[in-house]
């Protein structure tokens, strides 16, 4: 091994894979685009369906997956050895692959047998990568965030089962529609409510706590969010009619998240997070936005137990789409993103402060046409232009993204 290859392999593996994890969400992106162009105007290549399968796929894999597992890696990163370093590095290398195997299969051929092959593999090296977190962490008792994290990781594996039982319908032609759709919000429920949202909240609290911060009954909320996340699963599936008890029992999840949402915040406020970590403006607005998401998504999902809304929203294709972006990109990304920022993993310039604003006026824009067509569609009202104006939404979002890969202003250490 030459000194050459050591130098460069000993580049912080982290600051590699955010710059790779960005490009991924330009590509998300770019498919975003190319879906709305396909809805509003002609266009003969792909088929419409394939083209969703690999833009969502993609996102959940190559985008935040990919960076939500970079990210809790780099919470151990400094505790553990060179050699265990490079492993979750093939690891991530292993994952990637496996996420642009998914993009081009799902593009091309939909659900065949390689984008099922594809699939498999990218959950088979999320076991392998949750397997070798635990193992490495299982005596680590300082890790601040470590229940949440563990947490995120049982979730991910949980939702796999989902995923599992949609290729297997796909791949045997054998498909019931209730259960189909049951499996899809399964995998959906426990990504989103759980490895995504998890995830999230456990390297949040061990920023906080790398500044001092602590919050009270931090284990209490944890607890709450935890216990009420498997049931809260019944919020997406309301139209299979449950039994009455079970019923009560997503109602109390429902309220309990909801609580624990509130409680969070207070505690938040309580103590004094703001003011210790000395946010600038932009940083306090990238905050702000992605707390008023969450509280929006959590208070929809308090919303959607009165079964009446509930079969309304999921009978409305604007108004899943727009739930979806609400929690896939209002909330997952602009946190993720903002969380690069708060670390100082993104350096403030003018193009990446240009880029992030008009990333976030996009994502606005883009819930606000789907919310009003989502409404106008209850009443069977058709917005005119409405594709053509959602197109120009996506070429806005794509641009903010471009702005931010090409600003130059990731850190390099």
């Amino acid at each position: 091994m030459t000194i050459k290859y050591i130098i460069k392999m000993r580049k912080p593996l982290k600051l590699n894979w955010i710059k790779i994890c960005l490009m991924n969400l330009l590509i998300v992106a770019a498919f975003g685009v190319l879906m709305r162009y396909k809805i509003g105007f002609e266009f003969p290549f792909f088929n419409q369906k394939n083209l969703q399968y690999a833009h969502s796929h993609f996102a959940f894999s190559g985008w935040i997956s990919l960076l939500l597992m970079v990210l809790i890696f780099c919470t151990i990163k400094h505790q553990i050895s060179y050699h265990t370093k490079l492993l979750f590095d093939k690891i991530f290398s292993a994952f990637l692959i496996s996420a642009f195997g998914m993009l081009i299969s799902f593009s091309i051929q939909g659900y065949g047998l390689f984008s099922i092959l594809f699939s498999t593999l990218s959950v088979l090296i999320s076991l392998v990568f949750c397997s070798l977190f635990l193992y490495v962490t299982k005596n680590e008792k300082k890790l601040a965030g470590k229940n949440w994290m563990y947490a995120a990781l049982l979730f991910n594996i949980l939702s796999t089962l989902g995923t599992l039982l949609l290729s297997y319908m796909m791949a045997s032609k054998k498909i019931d529609q209730h259960i189909y759709l049951a499996s899809v919000y399964w995998y959906l429920h426990f990504q989103y409510n759980g490895w995504f949202f998890f995830s999230c909240v456990g390297i949040f609290i061990n920023y906080l706590k790398e500044k001092n911060i602590i919050l009270n009954n931090e284990n209490i909320l944890f607890w709450i969010f935890f216990i009420s996340c498997i049931p809260a699963y019944g919020l997406s599936v309301l139209w299979m009619n449950p039994p009455t008890w079970i019923y009560a029992i997503i109602v109390v999840s429902a309220i309990a998240q909801f609580y624990g949402l509130i409680n969070f915040i207070y505690q938040f406020v309580l103590s004094k997070a703001i003011k210790i970590l000395r946010f600038n403006t932009l940083k306090k607005i990238l905050l702000l936005f992605v707390s008023i998401s969450l509280f929006i998504k959590i208070g929809l999902q308090l919303i959607s137990t009165v079964p009446a809304i509930s079969k309304l929203a999921f009978g409305f294709r604007p108004i899943v789409i727009a739930y979806l972006h609400l929690v896939l990109l209002a909330f997952t990304s602009v946190f993720l993103i903002s969380y690069l920022y708060f670390k100082e993993l993104i350096r403030f310039t003018k193009l990446s402060i240009g880029g992030i604003i008009i990333f976030i006026s996009g994502i606005l824009l883009n819930e606000l046409v789907l919310t009003i067509q989502g409404i106008a569609s209850l009443s069977y009202i058709v917005i005119l232009f409405v594709n053509e104006i959602l197109f120009s939404i996506a070429l806005i979002i794509f641009w903010g993204l471009i702005l931010i890969n090409t600003s130059g202003s990731l850190k390099e250490e």
